[in-house]
């Protein structure tokens, strides 16, 4: 699990296929490794991939054709710039929001408009996951914790701060630039309880579940 908060930029070092796969070495620049182990999960562009080999200044990190066909991580470059967080700790201060690194899709960024020291971005999520994407809520955009301010139908808007600037890869997003979404985790298992099926049959809340227990009329 992760925060949303980027801790370093990074940058490609390597790019390996091994297997059919891929394999990424990544270097770590100001990111602290003094306590990394084998196998501990580092989010890549809010990617969760585990790390097989580090030093004080580097990671490599195996990539599936699953997660390449789904993330944003097969537009990366030797040299392309990487928002790194490590995983978080019980201790860690939960200054985003929980993240699990588990991509949900690709957004589009569609534009870009300076907003005082602010840039105000309008991104444009798949259609099928508009609907967890509430206003005032939170999402993570290449493993960046922000919040929505609007909404219409698959786009929304976000403003971004000068320190995020400073802090992510988000200073380097043109229109066009393909961003890895992940929705907030509450919306996803709430949808999960409002819709289950038992023994086959609809359940979950519903209008007249709401009517019945008098919180509609």
């Amino acid at each position: 699990m992760f925060t949303g908060i980027i801790e370093a930029i990074g940058r490609i070092k390597k790019i390996e296929p091994v297997g059919g796969d891929m394999r990424l070495h990544v270097d770590t620049g100001s990111l602290d490794m003094a306590d990394v182990q084998l196998g501990d999960s580092i989010a890549v562009n809010g990617v969760c991939l585990t790390a097989i080999e580090f030093d004080d200044r580097h990671f490599a990190a195996d990539v599936s054709n699953e997660t390449i066909a789904l993330t944003s991580l097969k537009d990366l470059a030797i040299g392309s710039e990487v928002n790194l967080e490590k995983a978080l700790l019980p201790t860690t201060r939960l200054g985003g929001h929980l993240v699990s690194g588990h991509v949900d899709g690709l957004g589009e960024v569609l534009s870009i408009r300076e907003q005082s020291r602010s840039i105000q971005l309008i991104i444009r999520s798949p259609d099928e996951l508009k609907h967890y994407i509430a206003m005032k809520g939170s999402i993570c955009i290449d493993g960046t914790s922000l919040t929505v301010n609007r909404i219409t139908d698959a786009d929304f808007e976000i403003n971004i701060v000068p320190h995020t600037q400073q802090q992510t890869i988000i200073k380097n997003y043109k229109p066009g630039t393909k961003v890895n979404l992940e929705v907030d985790l509450i919306a996803r298992y709430l949808e999960r309880l409002l819709t289950r099926q038992d023994d086959g049959n609809s359940s979950g809340i519903t209008l007249e579940a709401l009517a019945k227990a008098g919180f509609v009329s």
